[in-house]
């Protein structure tokens, strides 16, 4: 499973253009799906039937998309503005490796510090202030090698360093789908939509499509959350932290998520001697808002992996929280059949 995840947050998949990320996951999967079909939206519906088909129908969701920058101009020097795609906080950009387009490499810049004022110096720089150089002379020597409209991801690569933990790019939320594949390798009692997501960081633009074509009865939304577990931040806005085990939300940015799913998931959680936490600040948001919503409405869940530093070059997890989150997500499919509310 984690060299799966690594191999998938390799791949770009800004939102919008996750083409490479789905190609990826279908492969992987076909040997073991029932079913399996991408709508016009760009989702992958994987589906496969259990040991005892009918009943509650249920759907998993994660998304493949990250978040990046869009080309939007480039100058008679050749250098390319840009706008981001999904939330990135401006400070993260400056002097970042990014990989534009059919895989040119990019940096990006911003004016010379000896060119800056005092009170430039303690400001974060607006989009505006700052470029992409891809080594372009003209506008002409840059057309060639990208178009506007080119979106760019993070150039970084996934590791693992210190006592079990992970930096990689993406990891919100390829990590879901991750998980997705390899639960997707058991022989399930109950039958399942695995539902893998476009362009969530923009919106949760597919799972709304997604989920008025499956019409679940039951989601669980798989996730990557924010973290501020750091040294300077005290108390509730730490939200989540890394080896803490899986994160169960009772609510976030925009879902309140189902009481009686969860107040299930946190028994067989702790009947099973799985570690877990709950997001104890209310920020961030899922593909589960836009799929509670479909339709008639559906019960909804959520677990996550707590990341330090997401929607960065360099989201951290610990790898622990991930095999914790596999656990519950597999006991949620076996006794599923059973819950009732």
């Amino acid at each position: 499973m984690l060299n799966t995840l690594k191999a998938l947050c390799k791949l770009p998949g800004v939102s919008g253009m996750e083409t490479a990320v789905r190609d990826y996951i279908e492969q992987r999967a076909k040997p073991f799906a029932s079913d399996i079909s991408t709508d016009p939206m760009g989702n992958l519906i994987v589906f496969k039937e259990g040991k005892n088909p009918g009943g509650k129908k249920i759907m998993l969701c994660a998304h493949m998309d990250e978040v990046g920058v869009m080309v939007t101009f480039i100058d008679d020097n050749g250098y390319l503005k840009f706008d981001t795609v999904g939330g990135i906080a401006r400070g993260v950009l400056i002097g970042k490796r990014v990989i534009i387009g059919n895989g040119i490499p990019g940096i990006i810049g911003i004016k010379a510090v000896h060119l800056t004022n005092a009170k430039e110096r303690k400001s974060v720089p607006s989009l505006d202030d700052m470029y992409i150089d891809i080594g372009a002379e003209s506008r002409d020597s840059a057309e060639k090698l990208v178009s506007l409209g080119d979106v760019g991801c993070f150039d970084s690569e996934p590791r693992e360093f210190g006592n079990g933990f992970l930096k990689a790019r993406a990891a919100d939320d390829r990590v879901g789908c991750a998980l997705m594949l390899r639960l997707l390798e058991l022989d399930l009692p109950v039958s399942c939509h695995f539902v893998f997501t476009v362009q969530e960081e923009v919106g949760c633009r597919g799972a709304s499509a997604a989920a008025y074509r499956v019409k679940p009865d039951i989601a669980l939304v798989l996730e990557g959350t924010t973290s501020a577990s750091m040294p300077d931040v005290v108390g509730n806005k730490k939200i989540c932290s890394p080896g803490g085990g899986v994160v169960l939300p009772f609510m976030d940015g925009g879902t309140i998520y189902d009481t009686a799913l969860r107040k299930w998931l946190t028994g067989l959680a702790d009947s099973n001697g799985i570690p877990w936490q709950t997001k104890q600040y209310i920020a961030g948001g899922t593909d589960g808002s836009v799929v509670q919503r479909s339709g008639t409405g559906v019960r909804t869940a959520a677990m996550a992996v707590p990341l330090l530093n997401i929607h960065t070059p360099c989201g951290i997890m610990c790898i622990k929280d991930m095999d914790c989150m596999y656990n519950l997500a597999k006991l949620f499919l076996e006794n599923i059949g059973d819950f009732s509310a």
